[in-house]
């Protein structure tokens, strides 16, 4: 079992070209395994802008479109675990927004479609609404790195603690969720939701964000990692660059033993269950 590695959060820009997109993502990938990373996750919507406008013109199948392409010929030629980001996928006409897994051999080894829809509306902030495009997942999707279970979110449902409860008891130890939080909920939501769903789940988050434009969508950036202690080790600002952390899983058997508070729960009053 793997409980030592090195994790890279690729913070990239991402234009309106979707052939440049892949080919900065493909050269900050090369990077990150240059910089000793075993594990490497790209950014929501790092393919295309972010916004409703644009999924339907930069959907892709998966795993056949140009997207998928890339990642898998990424993820054999440096022999890494590659989390893409997410890109806008098209099935049966219909649009998600889907973050892929690919394996050292180029294989496609997870799919997770984003579960809840950012549809917001904050007076003099942001109106937003996914639903008006996508469709939402409905399956929670792990997956494994040398016996490591590595449960996906993506961006807004970082906010539901029960996802994030629920992979837990599935025996995940990281959470990963690519994200593109804005001005409005970034610099107040951002690292203090990450290092909640960190600290009550007794694993390692880490969300990537893309790199902060300066028109169209602006993310709020700072790409980070959160231990099981809920303390950031690894945090990005708002420009592209690459985030690196030697993970070491045997904290999340440390807090399990010192706090055990998933032993401690009352289930005979109390639980969180799939449907």
């Amino acid at each position: 079992m793997m409980r030592l590695f090195r994790a890279a959060l690729v913070q990239m820009k991402v234009g309106k070209d979707r052939g440049q997109n892949l080919a900065n993502a493909a050269r900050l990938i090369a990077d990150a395994k240059k910089g000793g990373a075993k594990l490497v996750a790209l950014p929501e919507c790092f393919n295309s802008p972010y916004g409703t406008k644009f999924f339907n013109e930069y959907a892709e199948t998966i795993p056949d479109g140009p997207t998928c392409e890339m990642l898998s010929n990424a993820a054999k030629e440096h022999s890494i675990y590659l989390v893409g980001g997410t890109f806008p996928e098209i099935e049966n006409d219909k649009l998600y927004n889907t973050c892929t897994v690919w394996s050292p051999d180029g294989e496609l080894l997870a799919k997770y479609r984003k579960m809840h829809l950012f549809d917001i509306d904050i007076p003099g902030g942001i109106t937003f609404k996914e639903s008006d495009v996508l469709r939402a997942g409905n399956e929670l999707v792990t997956f494994n790195i040398e016996g490591v279970k590595v449960g996906l979110g993506i961006c807004y449902d970082m906010r539901f603690e029960e996802l994030a409860k629920l992979y837990r008891l599935q025996g995940c130890e990281i959470l990963i969720y690519p994200g593109a939080f804005n001005m409005t909920t970034g610099p107040i939501h951002w690292e203090l939701l990450q290092r909640g769903r960190a600290l009550d789940n007794q694993v390692f988050v880490f969300a990537i964000s893309p790199a902060r434009n300066e028109q169209g969508y602006i993310a709020w950036g700072h790409s980070q990692i959160t231990n099981p202690w809920g303390k950031v080790t690894a945090q990005a600002g708002h420009d592209e660059e690459i985030v690196y952390d030697d993970i070491d899983l045997s904290e999340c058997d440390k807090i399990r033993q010192q706090i055990p508070i998933f032993k401690q729960r009352r289930t005979d009053i109390y639980d969180i269950v799939t449907k």
